[in-house]
């Protein structure tokens, strides 16, 4: 593998990557990695029913029931 060296990063840059690996129990070093891997590359796609799986249940069938605008007056005027 390649070896990528980054100088001259401010103190506060060092010590949030820091905090945020030691959040996600990973290295400084390992963090880093996975910063530019999802900036570079992006994550993974997830299919159309993953993202359905994922929804919450956030209520009744009945709260979404379509309102009868049959009589031609426009709702969001």
């Amino acid at each position: 593998m390649t070896r990528l060296l980054v100088r001259d990063l401010e103190p506060e840059v060092v010590t949030a990557l820091k905090l945020r690996a030691a959040k996600h129990g990973r290295s400084a070093e390992a963090e880093h990695r996975e910063i530019l891997k999802q900036a570079l590359l992006g994550a993974k796609k997830k299919s159309f029913a993953q993202l359905l799986v994922a929804m919450p249940n956030v209520g009744e069938d009945s709260d979404f029931r379509r309102i009868d605008d049959s009589d031609g007056v426009d709702v969001f005027s």
